[in-house]
């Protein structure tokens, strides 16, 4: 299953979507992106369906940087994965490259567990 990185905490009830209780968005989860990211993996039928996150638009400068927070969150959440089309194939081979080698290094990255 495919998502954008959730960024805020309100999910269904800012879309007016099925029923939901007030203690979801206020008891049961924080604002921290890795707890609403375990939302998105507990929605996908508690994990069997596995999580892989968008990586969003390039922004030019701050794609690096944006591209190993997002891969971070998503693996410390339970996610299994990032998609990475803009920022890596809008750039030179050479950076596109070298940013898909970063994010493949977050996952391989024995020290980074869940949270």
């Amino acid at each position: 299953m495919k998502q954008k990185l959730p960024t805020n905490n309100g999910g269904f009830k800012a879309i007016g979507f099925g029923k939901t209780d007030e203690r979801m968005y206020s008891k049961l989860t924080t604002e921290h992106p890795i707890d609403l990211c375990r939302y998105q993996v507990a929605n996908g039928y508690m994990g069997r369906v596995g999580l892989i996150n968008s990586g969003g638009e390039s922004h030019g400068q701050s794609d690096f940087h944006d591209a190993v927070v997002t891969a971070v969150v998503n693996k410390r959440a339970g996610g299994i994965g990032l998609i990475s089309g803009r920022k890596a194939f809008q750039k030179p081979m050479k950076e596109g490259v070298d940013l898909l080698h970063l994010i493949q290094d977050v996952y391989l990255d024995e020290s980074i567990t869940i949270a």
